[in-house]
């Protein structure tokens, strides 16, 4: 069903990941020819969401812009299906990392710490906490870098006296 509700904007190629919440396909972009990730909530994550809120979880996500947060392309419903796009990265997460090759070396762990940390910063900054901080979510690229993913359980900082509005639930 997918494939074929977007079949004018992306061709799916090969499923990349699968969650609790979510599937996360490798598909190539047929408007800018480039591959993404498309990541597909799961009918019972997306039922429970909601169109409405899912796209306005998705534009508090789409607006953080920073070289260590792995931003958003594009989002949509199709027939009923609640999906968005996010740049493909060639390389791996840190669970993948530290399952392969054990303990990193300090200076690498120090490096990837601090990248998270100022992605972190960022988004605190502009009223965000990610509220899933884990190996899975931080990516590895192909060229050393650090990338924060999946700010889709995500809350903002309300104003004023202190307060929070939670855009998602665990």
């Amino acid at each position: 069903a997918l494939r074929e509700a977007l079949k004018d904007r992306y061709r799916l190629e090969r499923e990349l990941g699968r969650g609790g919440m979510a599937v996360v396909w490798l598909a190539q972009d047929l408007r800018h020819d480039r591959p993404v990730a498309l990541k597909l909530l799961q009918s019972q994550a997306a039922a429970a969401l909601g169109s409405e809120r899912f796209q306005r979880e998705i534009r508090l996500a789409a607006r953080l812009q920073h070289p260590h947060i792995l931003s958003v392309f594009d989002s949509g419903e199709a027939d009923g299906l609640l999906w968005f796009t996010m740049p493909y990265v060639r390389g791996e997460s840190l669970r993948e990392r530290m399952a392969r090759d054990g303990r990193l070396p300090v200076d690498e762990a120090i490096r990837i710490t601090r990248e998270a940390a100022q992605a972190l910063q960022y988004a605190h900054g502009d009223g965000i906490i990610h509220r899933d901080v884990k190996p899975e979510n931080i990516l590895l690229t192909a060229d050393g870098s650090t990338l924060v993913a999946d700010f889709g359980i995500a809350r903002t900082m309300g104003t004023g006296s202190g307060a929070t509005q939670q855009l998602t639930e665990t």
